[in-house]
C-alpha cells in the first residue's frame, strides 16, 4: 500500500507514519506537511533514512503540489493536516478555514481526479460539542460545535460525506477523543503540565478545573486508524476513544503526584470563551466492526508520557525556544526531502 499522510510531522500524524513503517513492512508512505508551528521534523528522525518513506514539504491547500504528488499512483490518503488549537481559533479563525475546509477540498478533489482507493478523513470529537453529565456521543449525534476550530472541522467532515455520496469515492471520517504521548506539542494540556512541573513552574489551569476529557494514548488511537484504514466500512463515521474520562483538575492533580510535585503549582486563570465542559464518546461501532480495544491503560500510559519528557528535554526544549525550526535545515541541506 502506499499511502499519501498529510499532516505527518505534527503529533498524531507522526506517531501514525512511524507506526505504518513499523507495522507493515510492504507499506510505503509519503508524509506532506507545511511546517507551520506544530510541524517539526524532529518527529520524523525515526524514519529520516527509512527507505520506504519520504517527506515532501508543502501545503494542502495548494492544488497543483497536491495533484503532483497523487499523480504517480497513491493507494490511500490519510489526512491529518488541521490547524487544531482551540485557543488559536478564538484569535485568528481565518487560517482554521483554509487549512481544515479548503485543504480538505483540495485533497478530495485530487482523490476523485487520480482515482484514491481510499481516503481516511482524521477528525475530533470536539465536532459533537459540549456534553451534560450522562451518556456519551455516538455516530448519530448531531454536530454542535463550540469554536471556530471545532467548527471547521465539522465542516470538512461534511464535505467529506458529500464526496462519498455525490461521487462516490471510498471515504471515511474517525472522530477521537484528546490525544496524549511523545512528540506532542508543549502548548497542549498535559505536555505543558509536564514540562511546565519539570521545571517548577507554574501549571494553568482554566476556571475551576471541572471540565471533563476523554483521554486516549497516542498508539492507541494510531492502532484504530490502521484498522480502520483496512477493516472499515467506506462512508462512515467511526469514534474513537479509550474510555478515560478525568476532570482537568484531577489529571492536573494526578500528573503532580506521579512527578512527585506539590499541589502548589496549580494557577487557576480565566476559563477559555465557549470552552465545552465534558466530552465523552462511545466507539462500540470501532469495537464492534473491526475488535479494536486499546491496548493500555490510562496510568501507565501517563507514566510513560511523563518518562518520554523527562528523557527528551532537549526536543521540548528545542520547540519552546523555537530551536526546532531548524531541523527543517538539516533535512533539506542533507537532499533528504524532495519536494
Amino acid at each position: 500500500m502506499k499511502l499519501l499522510v498529510t499532516g505527518g510531522a505534527g503529533f498524531i500524524g507522526s506517531n501514525f507514519v512511524r507506526y505504518e513503517i513499523a507495522h507493515h513492512p510492504s507499506v510505503e508512505v509519503t508524509t506532506v506537511d507545511a511546517l507551520t508551528y506544530a510541524g517539526n521534523l524532529a518527529n520524523l528522525e525515526a524514519v529520516r533514512s527509512e527507505a520506504r518513506h519520504r517527506f515532501v514539504h508543502g501545503d494542502v491547500t495548494d492544488r497543483e503540489a497536491v495533484f503532483r504528488l497523487l499523480e504517480p499512483g497513491v493507494d490511500a490518503i490519510v489526512h491529518f493536516a488541521a490547524e487544531s488549537h482551540v485557543d488559536r481559533s478564538i484569535e485568528d479563525s481565518a487560517v482554521f478555514l483554509r487549512t481544515n475546509v479548503l485543504g480538505t477540498q483540495v485533497l478530495l478533489e485530487g482523490a476523485r481526479r487520480f482515482g484514491v482507493k481510499r481516503f481516511l478523513h482524521i477528525s475530533t470529537d470536539e465536532v459533537y460539542g459540549s456534553l451534560g453529565p450522562e451518556g456519551r456521543f455516538t455516530e448519530e449525534s448531531p454536530l454542535r460545535p463550540s469554536s471556530p476550530y471545532a467548527a471547521s472541522k465539522a465542516a470538512a467532515d461534511l464535505l467529506v460525506l458529500s464526496y462519498v455520496r455525490t461521487y462516490g469515492i471510498d471515504a471515511l471520517v474517525t472522530r477521537c477523543s484528546n490525544n496524549f504521548g511523545p512528540y506532542q506539542f508543549p502548548e497542549k494540556v498535559i505536555p505543558l503540565f509536564v514540562t511546565s512541573a519539570f521545571a517548577d513552574e507554574p501549571l494553568p489551569l482554566y476556571g475551576d478545573g471541572s471540565n471533563v476529557r476523554d483521554w486516549i494514548y497516542v498508539e492507541d488511537h494510531c492502532a484504530a486508524l490502521d484498522v480502520v484504514l483496512r477493516r472499515g466500512r467506506g462512508g462512515e463515521v467511526y469514534n474513537v476513544s479509550a474510555n478515560n474520562e478525568r476532570a482537568n483538575r484531577d489529571l492536573t492533580r494526578e500528573i503532580l503526584r506521579r512527578m512527585g510535585k506539590a499541589d502548589t503549582l496549580i494557577r487557576p486563570v480565566a476559563d477559555r470563551p465557549g470552552h465545552d465542559w465534558r466530552y465523552a464518546l462511545d466507539a462500540s461501532k470501532l469495537r464492534r466492526e473491526t475488535g479494536w480495544a486499546p491496548a493500555h491503560s490510562f496510568e501507565e500510559s501517563l507514566d510513560a508520557t511523563i518518562e518520554w519528557y523527562r528523557t527528551h528535554e532537549a526536543w521540548w526544549r528545542a520547540v519552546k525556544s523555537g530551536e526546532y525550526r531548524r531541523f527543517y535545515d538539516l533535512w533539506y541541506g542533507n537532499r533528504l526531502a524532495p519536494g
